[in-house]
């Protein structure tokens, strides 16, 4: 054996079940297509603490760009609600760096420019073909991003409602005093069909302008060039510089699907975990049970199960809820947008604490309270579109 667990992808789920993994004294080798970390920079670089948290790690400003206070959630007509919690922009290459630092000196071989080209298992050893040559693990994690081409050559369907991901499209751009505000502003409405359209200042004259859309294609640039436009002239801008351009998609609403088989585990956005901090918890959630799994000698399918157990206990209602709320948001008008969020506007919200069910309950006996008629807009939900 090369190692007892092989990860594929450093992300930022795969270096925590990297870490977890080689921090309970198995031996593991992590390997990841860039030429470096941070190398091309992955375009997700924001996170709420309260997400974070989850990692059980502290934020280090040293890969903090930026500190925000919250955000700004505005509706088709303008109406705002606004949510105060602790965020971050991150400077993304640096923040790699420092968890890629942690995942070596927890003992893990860390292997750059290394790409997972197929996994076969035989007699309980799997061998993973590699440019670099073939692997040979008792087990291995997945974390090649959405849509995974490893898991999908395994047979596996990790994400449940893979037509749901939020593909996206994300500019850096540049224009006087734009990266001033200390607040993220999201826009939902039809013009970002399923999700939103975001405005993320990173200090200076610089910020990030994004669009995040389902069920419309991978390709998202029509939606994005009429982001800017409408975001030009919200602002008063005559015009801004483009810096940098990337593409992505986020599995907000896609659901965990088969994220575990014989030998195997999924995790971070290729098995629809999406955040940063909720995808990094995630990986410590894989990467202990892995370890777990090499140190009593079964890494059956049955065993890799306490996983997904963990996970459903931590997660599972809070993405049901939340893909229940953006379809919803999808099926929804602008009009009937409007009409819940102007039940919150001006409102303190810090009374909506608790689990997912809980929130839910508190959030419904509000809206019942103070615009009972708020609830109709849900009828949404029920529509075939």
């Amino acid at each position: 054996m090369d190692a007892d667990i092989v990860v594929i992808g450093a992300s930022p789920a795969g270096m925590m079940a990297a870490r977890n993994a080689a921090l309970k004294g198995t031996n593991v080798i992590l390997i990841d297509r860039k030429e470096a970390i941070g190398n091309p920079t992955h375009p997700a670089n924001t996170f709420f603490k309260g997400m974070f948290d989850k990692t059980g790690e502290t934020v280090d400003q040293s890969y903090v760009i930026k500190n925000l206070k919250g955000a700004h959630i505005v509706a088709p007509s303008g109406g705002e609600v606004v949510v105060q919690s602790p965020a971050y922009f991150l400077d993304r290459k640096k923040f790699d760096e420092y968890y890629a630092q942690q995942v070596r000196k927890a003992g893990v071989d860390l292997r750059t420019s290394t790409e997972a080209l197929n996994v076969v298992r035989s007699e309980g050893v799997f061998s993973i073909s590699t440019n670099e040559g073939t692997l040979k693990s008792k087990l291995v994690i997945i974390s090649d991003g959405i849509n995974s081409r490893i898991a999908g050559l395994m047979g596996m369907k990790p994400i449940k409602y893979p037509r749901d991901i939020a593909w996206s499209m994300e500019a850096e751009v540049e224009a006087p005093d734009l990266g001033e505000p200390d607040m993220f502003e999201y826009y939902v409405g039809n013009h970002a069909p399923g999700w939103k359209s975001t405005y993320s200042p990173c200090g200076g004259n610089r910020a990030t302008l994004g669009v995040y859309v389902r069920r419309h294609g991978n390709d998202v640039s029509l939606f994005f060039d009429s982001w800017v436009e409408r975001f030009k002239k919200m602002k008063g801008l005559d015009d801004i510089s483009f810096i940098s351009k990337s593409v992505g998609g986020d599995p907000i609403a896609a659901i965990p699907g088969e994220i575990i088989s014989e030998g195997v585990m999924v995790t971070g956005g290729s098995a629809a975990q999406s955040g940063i901090g909720y995808g990094m918890h995630a990986g410590q959630l894989c990467g202990d049970v892995a370890a777990d799994a090499i140190v009593k000698g079964d890494v059956s399918a049955r065993f890799l199960s306490e996983y997904r157990k963990r996970w459903n206990q931590e997660y599972r209602n809070e993405y049901y809820l939340g893909r229940i709320a953006l379809e919803t948001l999808r099926k929804m008008t602008d009009k009937e947008i409007d009409s819940i969020m102007q039940v919150f506007e001006g409102e303190d919200l810090s009374f909506i604490q608790g689990d997912p069910l809980v929130k839910a309950m508190r959030t419904g006996l509000f809206m019942l309270t103070k615009k009972p008629s708020s609830l109709l807009a849900y009828r949404a939900a029920l529509r075939r579109k």
